[in-house]
């Protein structure tokens, strides 16, 4: 008898558990969510924000507010949402930088990339691209690297500063390629960018929303964009990889991430509500206006890319020599 009452008590358990979960599924969201982007506000992070936050507050019949939390390259906002309460009212906008790259960058993490979090849905993947000033005198990724290798530290490339993803994908580019450049930070993508239309930087690693007007103008010259595949927005523009480079890959990312303990019937619905926002034509087509491919993962297959990201670039930071103390 004890036995029966004990089994029962579990069943019992098991089902309000499911009951609670369903309940906590079905009134969610019943206010509005935030949604924090640790970035300043204009960047391509926060702009993919507010164009999914707008899509997500009609398909959730909730608004989804941005909320801009910069510090620390991304630390002081992923922080911020990592010690939220595990509710869904608030999350990530996590990137490259906060959740593949800082943690190999900084000496000090206010948070674990993996413990800390829940992830929900891996938004977009953003190209980044080899720009050059038309002054270097080269077309091609493989003028490119000849030349870094016949003059070793005579070149400067830009990046918006020390250990962001720009940095180290010039960084990997001279690993693989055997070049030697130096490396000029800039406080942000913008400023860089501007110094190499200038030319007074000759080359730079960009995000292609950035970079890609001032190609289209001819102000720079696009040699290759960095990610596996060419880019829809730039179709006649060759990968790096397939271009004097093979296996060269970097790009930037969004995703959605929840604090860790959020329940999974909350983090599922973030999921099909973000994977919904960024399958929507309208939205798909503004995200292709800044050179974005829309994905809208399942949580399981972020925590998957999250971890191989971690693998990948926690070499390229230790071998770049790149390290914040803060």
């Amino acid at each position: 008898m004890k036995r029966l009452l004990g089994i029962a008590a579990v069943a019992l358990g098991l089902l309000a558990g499911g009951l609670t979960s369903a309940r906590a599924d079905d009134s969610f969201p019943n206010r509005p969510i935030r949604l924090v982007v640790p970035f300043a506000a204009g960047g391509s992070t926060d702009i993919v924000a507010r164009i999914i936050a707008a899509k997500m507050s009609e398909i959730l019949k909730q608004q989804v507010i941005v909320d801009n939390r910069a510090g620390a390259g991304g630390n002081a906002g992923a922080a911020a949402v990592a010690r939220a309460a595990p509710d869904g009212y608030t999350v990530l906008m996590g990137t490259v930088a906060t959740h593949a790259i800082n943690p190999a960058l900084y000496t000090k993490m206010p948070y674990d990339p993996i413990k800390d979090f829940a992830p929900v849905s891996l938004l977009v993947n953003v190209p980044n691209v080899v720009v050059v000033h038309p002054s270097l005198g080269v077309k091609s990724v493989k003028e490119l690297i000849d030349l870094l290798k016949a003059n070793p530290d005579k070149y400067d490339y830009a990046s918006s500063g020390v250990g962001t993803p720009l940095h180290l994908s010039g960084a990997l580019f001279e690993s693989m390629s055997g070049t030697k450049m130096m490396h000029v930070p800039y406080k942000g993508a913008g400023p860089a960018l501007l110094d190499v239309v200038a030319g007074q930087v000759k080359i730079m690693f960009d995000n292609l929303p950035s970079s890609i007007g001032h190609i289209r103008k001819g102000t720079v010259i696009g040699l290759a964009i960095t990610t596996k595949d060419r880019s829809p927005a730039a179709p006649d523009m060759p990968t790096v990889s397939e271009s004097g480079l093979p296996g060269y890959e970097t790009y930037s990312w969004n995703a959605i991430f929840a604090p860790a303990g959020t329940p999974t019937a909350i983090v599922d619905k973030l999921a099909r509500a973000a994977a919904e926002a960024v399958a929507d034509e309208g939205v798909k087509a503004k995200l292709a206006d800044l050179s974005a491919v829309a994905v809208g993962s399942t949580p399981d297959a972020l925590a998957a890319h999250v971890k191989a990201e971690l693998a990948k670039w926690t070499p390229v930071v230790k071998a770049s020599g790149a390290s914040i103390s803060e």
